[in-house]
């Protein structure tokens, strides 16, 4: 059997396939089986942020993986001790702890468990577009409902208001609320973001009324946005910060940022057979200084504008909107987004989708002007295609 009938056979089959084998990659390019090459404006669900296979990310895990690979945490660790010390240095504000674990949805889950706990209160209220993980509790605070419907019923206590809509808020935190999680971003959602005085009041609230605040920083996070936390965008401090997918330049890893006013954790309430094991370690602190040495995030900033005003140039009948922050791109279009996906895709360009009609455009933070001047005639063409135009459904203007 081939790759395709083995992960056929032998998958779970709860993920939709491409039908592209992709086995070799380096800073912005993946390659196929084949060899063909593709420029990945997806890194992974924005993981690849540092780009492939980084030199200093692959010599430090494989310096590490000669030395020791796993090392749980009732023990003390170099690289963990080293690592945790170097993230708690960068984090918002007042942000001096850290927890460490595998997955984005892990860090979530670990954030609603510190709030309840450390609160003493059942609720948490989300945002509507939300998107913060698949694990139940995570699930919970993810508003999409093909996601939620067949693992219903979910955790109870778990409320969605509008995202922006501040008197919606002030309603919905009360005095059995827990915490609020909230996206900078909604990428899942659609590339939306919302005014910074939302989130200088959604911080307000939760202080006045005894609940956390929690941003989930998975995919915004480690200079996706032109910052290398999405947050400081707006000078806001949370009490817990879920940080993952980028975190370890390609390996599984995650982290919860833990604030003063989180209380009473102590030994046994939670833990992760994985979570902070030395090679994630290593790997973490080798993009630590991979940003350190290049400013990643400014650049970041600079061509994620540059890009957007391109494609807003071409002024396109099909697009309806461009909206995004740093390198984080949403493009709206008024038809349904899969078929220009899949067009990119043959043009040489790995996209995603977010929603029905977003396309979603996450490149590693080291592409250059001038690839991203190739994704903005690949989009021109794909988006003019007289054929796709015509014959996909039409939605509402």
């Amino acid at each position: 059997m081939n790759i395709f009938q083995q992960e056929d056979t032998f998958g779970s089959g709860v993920y939709g396939k491409r039908d592209v084998a992709i086995v070799r990659g380096q800073g912005t390019t993946v390659w196929d089986e084949n060899g063909r090459p593709y420029l990945d404006c997806a890194a992974g669900i924005g993981v690849a942020n540092v780009g492939h296979c980084h030199p200093l990310v692959v010599a430090a895990i494989t310096a590490q993986a000669n030395q020791l690979i796993t090392c749980q945490e009732m023990f003390y660790n170099d690289q963990r001790s080293q690592f945790m010390a170097r993230l708690a240095a960068v984090l918002p504000g007042d942000l001096d702890r850290v927890y460490l674990c595998n997955s984005g949805t892990e860090a979530v889950e670990a954030a609603i468990k510190f709030a309840r706990l450390s609160t003493g209160r059942p609720g948490v209220v989300a945002a509507m577009r939300g998107f913060h993980g698949r694990t139940l509790g995570a699930l919970s605070a993810t508003h999409k409902k093909e996601y939620r419907q067949p693992f219903e019923p979910l955790v109870s206590h778990f409320s969605h208001v509008p995202f922006g809509n501040i008197d919606r808020l002030d309603a919905a935190i009360t005095e059995e609320t827990a915490a609020l999680i909230l996206e900078i971003i909604q990428g899942e959602g659609g590339v939306r973001l919302a005014d910074p005085t939302y989130f200088q009041e959604a911080s307000r609230l939760c202080r006045e009324r005894g609940a956390l605040l929690i941003i989930d920083e998975v995919q915004t996070g480690y200079g996706r946005t032109g910052k290398l936390f999405a947050c400081e965008q707006y000078n806001l401090v949370p009490d817990l910060i879920c940080l993952g997918k980028a975190m370890a330049g390609g390996l599984p890893m995650a982290a919860v940022g833990i604030g003063p006013r989180v209380q009473n954790l102590a030994p046994g309430l939670h833990g992760s057979t994985f979570g902070g094991n030395p090679l994630a370690c290593a790997a973490g602190t080798a993009v630590l200084d991979i940003f350190q040495q290049t400013d990643l995030a400014t650049r970041a900033a600079t061509l994620g504008e540059q890009f957007r005003q391109q494609v807003e140039a071409l002024n396109l009948p099909l697009v309806r909107e461009v909206r995004g922050l740093g390198l984080l791109v949403g493009i709206e279009l008024r038809q349904r987004a899969m078929p220009y996906v899949q067009a990119l895709m043959a043009e040489g360009i790995i996209a995603l989708t977010a929603g029905s009609t977003v396309i979603r455009l996450l490149p590693p933070l080291t592409i250059t002007s001038d690839e991203l001047d190739r994704v903005v005639a690949a989009l021109e063409k794909v988006l003019t295609a007289e054929e796709r135009s015509t014959t996909r459904e039409q939605l509402p203007a």
